[in-house]
């Protein structure tokens, strides 16, 4: 997806403003579509475009950003989430709200964004590949957001548009889960692959 198609989707300042609290109903329920909880402290939020889109417009009206070289900037930021037609992107949330668990469990679970898997029927998982970005860990702890991204071959795009069955999973030995993944959300995803 190219930048133009975001940029035309954006709304002024004043435009967002008069819509925001009325479309938020929406936006979150198209987020909670596109979400799927593994286990009790991870949250992958797949992306698409009207989930960037959403974001930027929020970044823009939170720092009052008018200008051109404003907005193209948020643009730059947010559009590497797209997905481009042969992979889902997503943000990965590690969540604990105590503040002592969240501190050991982050050391804990080292590379856990290198373990999360997408495992279509009939074909071999599919491993993440996280923060393209940067580096979000170090010898102490993992960081509590990560960028991932599973790429799918065209076998595997043809079984998820077909409805196959689909476990989203990780492997990680410290957090081993996996669930199957809901009709409404394996739906709204297979939209992303061409």
């Amino acid at each position: 997806m190219s930048l133009t198609i975001i940029r035309d989707k954006l709304l002024t300042l004043e435009a967002y403003a008069k819509v925001r609290k009325g479309s938020r109903p929406s936006a979150i329920a198209h987020r909670r579509l596109r979400s799927v909880q593994l286990g009790g402290h991870m949250t992958l939020q797949f992306e698409d475009e009207a989930t960037v889109c959403r974001q930027i417009q929020e970044m823009l009206h939170i720092e009052k950003i008018f200008d051109e070289a404003g907005i193209q900037g948020e643009i730059e930021a947010y559009a590497p989430l797209l997905p481009d037609g042969s992979n889902w992107k997503a943000t990965l949330l590690l969540e604990y709200p105590d503040p002592h668990e969240r501190r050991c469990e982050l050391a804990r679970l080292i590379g856990v964004e290198d373990h999360l898997f997408v495992e279509v029927e009939g074909h071999a998982r599919v491993y993440a590949i996280a923060d393209e970005d940067l580096d979000r860990e170090n010898a102490e702890k993992t960081s509590a957001v990560h960028f991932v991204r599973f790429e799918f071959g065209a076998a595997q795009k043809q079984a998820l548009r077909a409805g196959a069955v689909v476990k989203l999973g990780c492997d990680h030995s410290h957090y081993p889960v996996h669930v199957q993944m809901g009709a409404e959300t394996l739906a709204s995803l297979a939209g992303d692959l061409r």
